[in-house]
C-alpha cells in the first residue's frame, strides 16, 4: 500500500472529502443573512460566509485533533486520524489550522468592525470547545454556541450590529446542534465511557434518543416562533415542517442506539438546516 502524500493526509486532517459537517454550519448562517437583510444579502457576503464557513470548519477540524489526540487512540472510528495515527504532527496540524484560519480573517476584513469584533469572540469559542469534554457535561452546548456564531456575525456584516432577533435565532441553532452532536456522541458511547471524557449522550443515559428529540423539538419552536413574530410567509413554516419531518426519520435511526444509525442521522443532519435555509428564502421572495 502506497504511502499518502502530505497534501491527501492534509485533505484528510481537515475532513475535505466529508462536507457535511460544513453544511451544519452553513444553512443557519445563510438563513441569519437573509433575515438580517430581508432578502437576498448580495455576493459578497455570500462568498465571504459561505468560504469563511469551510475554512473555519476546516481548521477547526486540525485544532480538534490536535487537542484529542491522546483520547482519539482508543476510540474506534478516529483512531487513524493523521494525528492520533502520528502522520501527521501536532505542529503541522496546528499551523495548517492557523493557516486556514487566517484566510478566513481576511474574508472577514472586507466586512465591517462589527463582524471583525465578533470573529475574534467566534474563533475563542472554537478553540475553547474541544477542552470542554474533560470537565463539562455537556459540551455540546459549547460547540452549539461555536457553530451557532455565523448567525450573530451575519447580522453584524449586515446591520452592523446584533440585535436579539440574532440571539434568539443561536438558541434555536443551538438545540439543533444538541440534537445532533448527541447523535454523533451516541457513536462513541462506549469508547468515551472506557476513556473517561463527558458527552451528552453519557450525560443523558437512557434518555438519550428523548433529549435528542426534544432539542430537535426545541429547534423547530424557536424558530417557529420568531417567524411568528417576523410574519414570515408560509414557505418558512413549511420548511419547519420538513425539517420536523425529517427529525422524525431520525428517531427510526436513532432508537436502537445502533452506531450505523446514530451515525447516519447524524451525517444527514443538514438536511434539516438545508430545509429551514429554503423555507426562509423563498418565505423572503414572496414578501
Amino acid at each position: 500500500m502506497s504511502t499518502p502524500s502530505r497534501l491527501a493526509l492534509y485533505l484528510n486532517l481537515v475532513r475535505w472529502d466529508r462536507p457535511a459537517g460544513s453544511y451544519l454550519l452553513l444553512w443557519p448562517t445563510l438563513s441569519a443573512l437573509w433575515l438580517a437583510r430581508g432578502g437576498f444579502p448580495g455576493w459578497h457576503l455570500i462568498a465571504v460566509f459561505t468560504l469563511g464557513t469551510f475554512l473555519m470548519r476546516s481548521a477547526g477540524c486540525a485544532v480538534n485533533d490536535v487537542a484529542d489526540r491522546d483520547f482519539d487512540k482508543h476510540v474506534k472510528r478516529t483512531a487513524q486520524r493523521p494525528v492520533t495515527s502520528g502522520a501527521v504532527s501536532s505542529k503541522e496540524a496546528l499551523l495548517l489550522g492557523a493557516a486556514l484560519a487566517l484566510v478566513a480573517f481576511a474574508l472577514v476584513l472586507t466586512t465591517n468592525a462589527a463582524t471583525i469584533a465578533w470573529s475574534f469572540a467566534a474563533l475563542a469559542v472554537s478553540i475553547f470547545y474541544p477542552f470542554t469534554k474533560r470537565f463539562f457535561s455537556m459540551p455540546q452546548a459549547v460547540l452549539g454556541v461555536a457553530f451557532s456564531f455565523g448567525i450573530p456575525m451575519a447580522f453584524a456584516a449586515v446591520q452592523g450590529r446584533v440585535p436579539a432577533l440574532a440571539w434568539w435565532l443561536l438558541l434555536g441553532n443551538l438545540f439543533w446542534v444538541l440534537a445532533y452532536d448527541t447523535e454523533y456522541a451516541m457513536v462513541d458511547r462506549d469508547d468515551d465511557l472506557l476513556i473517561g471524557i463527558k458527552t451528552s449522550a453519557i450525560t443523558l443515559g437512557r434518555f438519550d434518543v428523548a433529549g435528542v428529540m426534544a432539542f430537535y423539538g426545541l429547534f423547530i419552536a424557536v424558530w417557529a416562533v420568531i417567524g411568528l413574530h417576523l410574519n414570515l410567509a408560509w414557505p418558512f413554516h413549511a420548511g419547519l415542517g420538513v425539517s420536523a419531518a425529517i427529525a422524525g426519520w431520525h428517531y427510526t435511526l436513532i432508537r436502537d442506539r445502533s452506531r450505523e444509525g446514530c451515525f447516519r442521522a447524524f451525517r444527514l443532519n443538514h438536511w434539516v438546516g438545508f430545509a429551514a435555509f429554503v423555507g426562509t428564502v423563498l418565505s423572503l421572495a414572496l414578501g
